[in-house]
């Protein structure tokens, strides 16, 4: 998936444990790859 997208495996290892909030442009390329909307990958955090 990392190089796929063009970026590092500790990139996606970071966004999957919530180190690491993408770009607006990476979490859609995440979510073309995966054939999702971005908003069912991607959540706000409610308490912003």
């Amino acid at each position: 998936m990392a190089k796929k997208l063009g970026v590092s495996r500790q990139t996606i290892i970071a966004i999957e444990n919530d180190k690491y909030n993408p770009t607006l442009e990476l979490a859609m390329r995440i979510a073309l790859l995966l054939g999702q909307k971005v908003e069912d990958i991607f959540f706000l955090n409610e308490s912003m």
